[in-house]
């Protein structure tokens, strides 16, 4: 039944070493190619990854075969007798503490399937099995194995519950999707929707793990009530690294890979949740709605995806957009924050939004489509040229949730058009189309609805999403985001008054200053990161001022005329007076959710 056998290990953690092995019993009479993919679903940018094999050799009935690489990520081994089962044996360097790769030490080791199994060219629809091996003792003493990969049963040396041995996989694709975590981890388990979820937590950590499986189980449970129970998988695995600094996500079929913060996860003592657990508990929720909108309602350019090269759709706003709506929204909803914190997180977004001067530059089908080159790619004039499609598409799916609620009196929401594409294609298997999303919209909201959308995801406007919000009883306010006056800059982290980019438009960029020019003094007296703020407090919009800066090692001098701070902040509050039709509205929008902060 499984011709195609996968083997790895961490060979040497001190040196971040896997070995792994790709047997294929019946492989090419005339040379079987092996290739590994360039990129990762989910992370949409050219990553090389076969660039981190640092050694291959080939193997058949005890004797070496030759193997050539051919380009980047495809070898070539040499044809062997008739019969004889070929494999290849490689070492993969893992240093990539990322949620897209591999990653190992002596504490622990992560891989996705896409960093380290080269794919049989012509059988990757193939069933297969993989061992997944410790390290040698005294490194792997006390590890376990966190995946959401099936145990082999019924095969010899098939891996139980949390252990080393055999898994299986129906065929490439469900191999690389599944990733791994191996080594000493803290594990919680919850039900909902009648599947059982586990939360495994590898690095050091005080988390109140009974905490945060209740705040997951509401959370989930919010998602599988939107769709439908049961939820497409039997077992969901939050696979989380905690760190002191990072975060990210990265969705797959049955588990999500995390980077947590460690002091974003809950304490013991913790009563209300603070800014950091909310950003944990929102990455959560994101990657979890993924289980439906991408994994399974995804686009048809996808389906299957080429692993070779760049796979272009101008969806990436409906998939990741929708999805950056839902994730917050379905904290609001399962009550896991209040109103007041619902609101706070969606001011947060429209700011962020009307913080990027590029807006006005790319619609998000555009920045959907340039995600490989642009988005993923970003440099120091990025703010001023792209657009997020996760920010911008989420006050899309906003205003488009809000449209189909006001013209059906509430009848209506997102959450129709969510359910039409998953009966639609989420539950056929079809792959989205690029006019599907579109068509989901005028099934449920009418032609004229769609025309709208289809207008917005290319346009670059700006949604009057006040005007929206009103009749929710939310009030929407665009101010200033501080009292000071704007030189049109964002500054690097740190002490130094260093440009990190100068705004399109901006005093700064006006009169020359660029990215990486620090600066060291306004009018002859000196600054920096902390001090800049407090200066521009005591001068005058239209002022003339004077700034020295470093650019590279040689001292500039700079003539600027100082602007008025830009309105760019959003500030979100309830209407203290709301009439019943408001309250309607807003419940039916946010799930009758407290009104607390």
């Amino acid at each position: 039944m499984f011709s195609i056998r996968y083997a790895i290990r961490p060979s040497r953690p001190e040196a971040h070493l896997f070995e792994a092995r790709c047997t294929v019993s019946r492989p090419d009479p005339d040379g079987q190619r092996f290739f590994l993919p360039t990129w990762i679903p989910g992370s949409y940018m050219i990553r090389e990854f076969a660039r981190h094999i640092v050694s291959i050799r080939a193997e058949a009935g005890g004797r070496q075969i030759a193997i050539q690489k051919r380009d980047k990520q495809t070898w070539q081994a040499a044809a062997v007798p008739e019969g004889a089962a070929l494999t290849v044996i490689y070492e993969v360097y893992a240093w990539d503490l990322s949620v897209r790769a591999a990653h190992l030490d002596q504490t622990h080791g992560f891989f996705n399937g896409t960093s380290v199994f080269l794919a049989a060219e012509g059988q990757t629809n193939t069933p297969c099995l993989v061992e997944i091996q410790p390290p040698a003792l005294p490194c792997g003493q006390g590890w376990r194995v966190a995946t959401t990969l099936p145990c082999a049963k019924g095969e010899a040396g098939a891996a139980r519950a949390w252990g080393f041995g055999l898994y299986r996989a129906d065929d490439y694709f469900d191999l690389i999707d599944h990733p791994v975590e191996m080594g000493e981890f803290s594990l919680g388990h919850f039900e909902a929707g009648g599947a059982r979820h586990s939360v495994a937590i590898s690095g050091r950590h005080d988390c109140d793990m009974e905490r945060l499986c209740a705040d997951l189980a509401r959370i989930c449970q919010r998602h599988i009530d939107l769709f439908g129970a049961p939820p497409p998988m039997r077992h969901y695995l939050f696979l989380m690294r905690a760190v002191d600094e990072g975060y990210g996500g990265l969705e797959h079929r049955a588990s999500t890979a995390l980077i947590v913060r460690r002091d974003h996860l809950p304490h013991r003592g913790m009563k209300e949740a603070s800014d950091g657990y909310m950003a944990c508990l929102g990455l959560c929720s994101h990657e979890y709605f993924h289980l439906w909108n991408v994994k399974r309602i995804r686009p048809a350019v996808f389906d299957p995806p080429d692993f070779s090269r760049e796979n272009h759709t101008r969806l990436l706003w409906a998939f990741e957009g929708f999805t950056s709506y839902y994730d917050d929204l379905a904290l609001v909803r399962s009550g896991a924050i209040g109103m007041g914190g619902y609101l706070g997180l969606l001011g947060k977004t429209i700011s962020s939004v009307l913080q990027a001067p590029g807006r006005f530059r790319q619609s998000v089908g555009q920045s959907s489509f340039d995600a490989w080159t642009h988005y993923y790619r970003q440099d120091e004039n990025s703010p001023n040229t792209i657009v997020s499609y996760y920010t911008k598409g989420a006050l899309i799916a906003l205003a488009l949730d809000l449209r189909l609620r006001l013209d059906s009196a509430g009848a209506r929401g997102l959450d129709d058009v969510m359910r039409a594409l998953w009966r639609r294609y989420g539950l056929t298997g079809e792959g989205v189309p690029e006019e599907g999303v579109f068509d989901a919209v005028m099934d449920i909201g009418g032609s004229k609805l769609a025309r709208w959308l289809r207008k917005v995801a290319e346009g670059t406007d700006d949604l009057p999403l006040a005007k929206w919000l009103k009749p929710f009883g939310v009030r929407c306010q665009i101010e200033a985001a501080r009292a000071a006056l704007s030189l049109g800059i964002r500054l690097e982290k740190g002490k130094a008054a260093r440009i990190a980019t100068a705004y399109d438009g901006g005093a700064a960029q006006k009169a020359g200053l660029s990215a990486g020019d620090t600066l060291i003094a306004l009018d002859s007296l000196r600054v920096d990161a902390d001090s800049l703020p407090k200066m521009l407090e005591r001068r005058r919009s239209g002022e003339q001022v004077e700034i020295h800066a470093f650019r590279r090692d040689e001292l500039m001098r700079f003539e600027l005329e100082l602007a008025p701070a830009p309105l760019d902040t959003a500030k979100l509050s309830l209407d203290t007076k709301p009439g019943k039709a408001a309250k309607v509205l807003r419940d039916g929008w946010l799930g009758n959710a407290v009104e607390k902060c």
